[in-house]
C-alpha cells in the first residue's frame, strides 16, 4: 500500500509541477486594477486527486502566491496546513521563493514542524504543519506543494481497520466523497480542482451558487474530472448572512448513489459497533426516570433532559479510532461525559431501554446540505419513532436545562436518520413564534424630577426562557443578584434594584415558562429641558434583556440583500408599558399606532395618553430563523419599526 501511494505520488508531481510552472502565465492577469490593491494574490491554486477502489485519495496541493505588501509579506511568513493524523497524512514536498529581482531561494522542507494544532472543547489531536519561510519583500512568489493522503472524515463512522494505511480508507469502504469551497480569502487567478478515479467508479457532482468550467475525460484505464474557475475575488460578505457553504461557490461530489445508501450504512456501522448496547445500571436509571410517566411524550421528554443535563461536553480522546465510533453506553455513562455523538448515543440507548425505537443521525449546525451524499455533518442528534410511525428528532447536546426536546436554534436543518431500511435527507421545521414568545410588561410611575419607579414582569418561553434562565441553571447563585442588576444598569448606571420576585425556583425549568418581576428606581430616568419639558426612553424598549432580542443586532441600514440571512430562533416579542405621568404633563405630538403584516415578520404597536398615563404597546412576531434574501423587506420593515418606538418621547406641561 505504502509502495503504491508512493508512485501515484510521482506521477501526480510530474502532472502537477508542469501545471505549477504555469502560474507564470497568470502573473500578468495579477498586475490588473482589479487585483493591485491587495496585500497578496493567489496566482495558481491547484488540486489533483488520485483515488483508489478503496476510497483511499492521494492529493497533490501546489499553490503559488505573490505577495504584493509588507502585510502580505507578514502573512505569509509561515506556511500552515491543518490535517487529521486519524484519517490523513500531509507533508511539505517542496516551497521555493522567486524574488522580484529573479533570484530564488530553495526552502529546506525538512525543517518543517508539526504541532497539535489550537483546539477547543474537542481534543482529538488534530495536528498542523508549519514551515517558516523567513523574510519575504513585496513582489516575492512563493510557489508551493503539499502531498496529503487519506479523506476528510464524516464525524459518525466506523472505527478504522487496523494496519498504517488502513486509516487512510473511508470509513464507508470503497466511497468517495469531497466538498471544494470555490471562494477564498484573498484573489484567485485560477483554481483548478482535478480527480481521477477507476473507470469502473461512478461519480456524481454539481457547482453550487454559480459555474466553472468542467470536464471528464479517459486517460489511462481513468476517468479524469476537471473543474476550474479564473478570477475570484474574495467573497463579498453581509452581516448576519448565511454561511459561506450556502452562498459563495462551491463543487461537491460523491460515489455513493443516495442518501437511502448512506443511512443504510450508518445504521450498521453502529449497530455491528456495539454503541446502544444496555447496561444494568443504566437500566435501572431509565426505569426510575419512566416511572408514572404515561405518555411517550412524557417518557421521551424526562429521558432527554435527564442526558442532556447530566452527560457534560468534553471531547477528549479516547485512543485510536476517535471522531468515528458512537462511544458505547458503558463508556457515556461511566464518563458522564462526550461531544455530541456520546450524548446522542447515550439518549438512544435509554431510548431504547425505555422500549423506543430510536436511531442515530448525522446533521450539519450552521449550514445546508445538498441532495449530493458527500458527508457535510457536524453534529450527531437523535430521532425516534413515534406511536404515529413518525421519525422525530432529539437533541440532548443543545437543550440542558431547556424546556425544549429540539432546540429550535436548529430549525431549517438538515439531517439524515441512521435507518435499516434508509431514510433520505430530512429537514427540521419552522417552530411558531409563540413557542418562543418574550413578554415584558411595566408599571412605572415618573416624578416631576425626573425619577422612574415602578415594577417589570418578564416572562419567556422555548429559547427565550433558555437564554433568560441560564444565569440560573449554569451560573453560580452568588452571582444570580448582580447578573439581574446588570439588566437594569443597562438601562440606566444610575438604576437601583430593590427586588426581585422569582415567583418558583428558577432552577426548576420544566416545571413552568419563567417568570420574573422586578421593582426598582431610577433618579433622573428623564432629561429635563429648559421650557421644563421632560425627554425619555420608553423603559421596556431601553436596552432591557437585549441578549434574547438577537434581532436588535441585525444591521437593518441594508437596503438590499444578495443572500440568505439568519437569526438566531423565531420568537414573539411583546412589550408593554404603562407610565403614569406628573400632574400636568402630557404626551407632545400625536399619538401613534402602526401595523405592518407579512409572510415573515409583522409589527403591530401604539403610544397613547389616557388620562395622566402613557400607554405603550408593541407586538414583534418573527416567523423564521433562516430567511431568504427576498425575506428581507419584510424582515427589515418590522423590525425598523419596533426599533423606531424605543425612540425619545417628549411630554411637556
Amino acid at each position: 500500500m505504502r509502495k503504491i501511494f508512493i508512485t501515484l505520488s510521482a506521477l501526480l508531481c510530474g502532472a502537477i509541477t508542469l501545471q505549477a510552472q504555469s502560474w507564470k502565465t497568470y502573473e500578468q492577469t495579477a498586475q490588473g486594477e482589479s487585483y493591485v490593491r491587495y496585500d497578496c494574490v493567489n496566482l495558481l491554486d491547484s488540486t489533483s486527486v488520485s483515488v483508489q477502489s478503496s476510497g483511499q485519495g492521494s492529493f497533490i496541493i501546489c499553490r503559488a502566491v505573490k505577495v504584493q505588501t509588507e502585510e502580505g509579506a507578514l502573512q505569509h511568513r509561515i506556511l500552515k496546513y491543518d490535517y487529521d493524523p486519524l484519517t490523513a497524512a500531509a507533508s511539505f514536498k517542496r516551497v521555493t521563493i522567486y524574488h522580484a529581482d529573479g533570484t530564488q531561494t530553495s526552502v529546506d522542507v525538512n525543517r518543517t514542524l508539526d504541532y497539535a494544532a489550537p483546539a477547543r472543547a474537542i481534543y482529538w489531536g488534530a495536528r498542523q504543519i508549519m514551515l517558516e519561510l523567513g523574510q519575504l519583500q513585496p513582489g516575492d512568489i512563493i510557489d508551493y506543494e503539499i502531498a496529503k493522503k487519506g479523506f476528510t472524515y464524516a464525524l459518525l463512522a466506523d472505527a478504522p481497520s487496523t494496519g498504517d494505511d488502513e486509516r487512510f480508507i473511508p470509513p464507508m469502504r470503497g466511497q468517495f466523497y469531497d466538498i471544494v469551497p470555490f471562494w477564498s480569502s484573498i484573489p484567485t487567478v485560477r483554481k483548478v480542482y482535478r480527480v481521477s478515479l477507476p473507470k469502473e467508479k461512478d461519480l456524481q457532482f454539481q457547482f453550487y451558487q454559480g459555474s466553472c468550467a468542467s470536464s471528464m475525460r479517459y486517460a489511462d484505464g481513468e476517468k479524469v474530472y476537471t473543474f476550474a474557475l479564473n478570477d475570484l475575488m474574495p467573497f463579498r460578505r453581509e452581516p448576519n448572512m448565511v454561511d459561506l457553504f450556502d452562498a459563495a461557490p462551491k463543487l461537491m461530489m460523491s460515489t455513493t448513489a443516495d442518501w437511502k445508501e448512506k443511512s443504510r450504512w450508518f445504521y450498521g456501522v453502529n449497530e455491528g459497533y456495539g454503541s446502544f448496547e444496555p447496561i444494568p445500571e443504566a437500566q435501572k436509571k431509565v426505569d426510575q426516570l419512566i416511572a408514572g410517566k404515561k405518555t411517550e411524550m412524557e417518557k421521551i421528554a424526562v429521558l432527554t433532559h435527564w442526558v442532556a443535563d447530566n452527560i457534560r461536553y468534553a471531547g477528549i480522546t479516547m485512543g485510536k479510532g476517535e471522531g468515528f465510533t458512537l462511544h458505547n453506553l458503558k463508556m457515556n455513562y461511566t464518563d458522564r461525559c462526550g461531544v455530541c455523538k456520546d450524548i446522542a448515543g447515550t439518549l438512544i440507548a435509554f431510548l431504547r431501554m425505555a422500549g423506543f425505537e430510536a436511531y442515530p443521525a448525522m446533521t450539519m449546525a450552521g449550514s445546508r446540505v445538498e441532495t449530493i451524499p458527500a458527508d457535510h455533518f457536524n453534529h450527531c442528534v437523535a430521532v425516534v419513532r413515534l406511536s404515529n410511525g413518525t421519525l422525530m428528532p432529539f437533541d440532548p447536546t443543545w437543550v440542558p436545562f431547556c424546556r425544549e426536546l429540539w432546540s429550535s436554534a436548529e430549525q431549517q436543518q438538515n439531517y439524515l436518520p441512521g435507518t435499516p431500511e434508509g431514510t433520505d435527507l430530512c429537514l427540521t421545521p419552522v417552530s411558531a413564534p409563540e413557542n418562543h414568545y418574550v413578554r415584558i410588561h411595566a408599571d412605572n410611575r415618573l416624578s416631576s424630577d425626573g425619577t422612574l419607579k415602578g415594577t417589570f414582569t418578564i416572562e419567556a418561553e422555548g429559547q427565550s426562557d433558555s437564554n433568560i434562565r441560564r444565569i440560573f441553571t449554569i451560573g453560580f447563585q452568588s452571582e444570580w443578584q448582580n447578573s439581574l442588576e446588570r439588566q437594569l444598569l443597562n438601562v440606566s448606571p444610575k438604576a437601583r434594584l430593590i427586588k426581585v420576585d422569582y415567583g418558583r425556583s428558577p432552577k426548576d425549568y420544566q416545571k413552568a415558562p419563567i417568570r420574573l418581576t422586578f421593582r426598582y428606581e431610577i433618579p433622573g430616568y428623564a432629561l429635563q429641558t429648559e421650557n421644563n419639558a421632560m425627554l425619555f426612553k420608553p423603559f421596556v424598549l431601553n436596552n432591557l434583556y437585549t441578549q434574547v432580542l438577537s434581532y436588535l443586532r441585525i444591521n437593518t441600514d441594508l437596503e438590499e440583500r444578495a443572500y440568505g440571512f439568519k437569526d438566531a430562533c423565531s420568537r414573539l416579542v411583546e412589550m408593554d408599558e404603562t407610565l403614569s405621568l406628573p400632574g400636568g404633563y402630557r404626551l407632545a405630538g400625536k399619538e401613534r399606532e402602526d401595523k405592518t403584516d407579512g409572510p415573515v415578520a409583522s409589527f403591530d404597536g401604539y403610544v397613547r395618553q389616557q388620562g395622566n398615563k402613557l400607554l405603550l404597546h408593541t407586538t414583534l412576531a418573527l416567523r423564521k430563523r433562516v430567511y431568504e434574501a427576498s425575506d428581507w423587506d419584510n424582515f427589515r420593515h418590522a423590525v425598523q419599526m419596533a426599533k423606531s418606538y424605543g425612540n425619545y418621547i417628549l411630554i411637556t406641561q
